[in-house]
């Protein structure tokens, strides 16, 4: 069972997402805006957020951005616009997952399960480590130190490296790229795996030479 925030300023759609999560068997709180949001992180602690991005009071980029100064909860964003730039913003915060509206609650709710099953399992996971001369990425701790310094990257970002490097030296396409660091039936557009390797590269800076790109076909971590 997950405890579950509900951020968003339309009334009608919490109590939406609420009757989804109360019915999957979770705990559902409510917030009407980013600042309500923050306050309430302040006093509880959450397994998962849901938050709006346009809101009164406090918008739900800079809402995610003063709760992570505290607390390092899984995201999934809501969006009235599908903007590329909002993706690119919302993932740079490290939010593991955007949802555009209108949205069916029973993908959102899949999405949810499938973000929190990542979650649990690289707690649970055995202690694994990957080195390669100056790149060390700890897979148990969900860490990537670059020459001893150790990287920011979004969860997304760990996810999609830590995959990579699972299965270094193969030819991964795009589909099974998406499939597996996504873990559902992918509902965008092949733009939102380009964008992750381009802000992963931009991450790993002179070993983003380790990421391939095979034309027609995906990527490959050359390990």
């Amino acid at each position: 069972m997950y405890k579950i925030l509900i951020t968003d300023d339309e009334e009608k759609i919490r109590a939406l997402i609420k009757k989804y999560v109360i019915f999957e068997g979770h705990t559902a709180v409510e917030a009407s805006n980013g600042m309500e949001a923050v306050e309430i992180c302040q006093n509880e602690s959450f397994d998962i957020i849901i938050m709006d991005i346009m809101m009164p009071e406090l918008d739900g980029f800079s809402a995610v951005k003063e709760i992570r100064k505290n607390q390092n909860i899984p995201v999934i964003m809501l969006s009235a616009r599908g903007e590329e730039y909002d993706k690119i913003h919302g993932f740079e915060l490290g939010i593991d997952d955007y949802v555009v509206k209108p949205f069916s609650p029973k993908e959102l709710m899949m999405r949810i399960d499938a973000i929190m099953k990542r979650v649990n399992k690289s707690t649970n996971e055995d202690h694994e480590i990957f080195e390669k001369d100056g790149l060390y990425a700890d897979f148990t701790a969900r860490r990537v130190l670059i020459d001893k310094e150790s990287i920011l990257m979004s969860p997304k970002e760990f996810d999609l490296i830590f995959y990579l490097i699972k299965n270094k030296n193969i030819a991964l396409t795009r589909e099974k790229l998406i499939t597996e660091v996504w873990g559902y039936d992918f509902y965008g557009d092949d733009r939102t795996l380009d964008t992750h390797i381009k802000l992963l590269r931009k991450s790993l800076g002179d070993y983003a030479k380790l990421i391939t790109t095979l034309r027609g076909v995906g990527y490959r971590f050359e390990g």
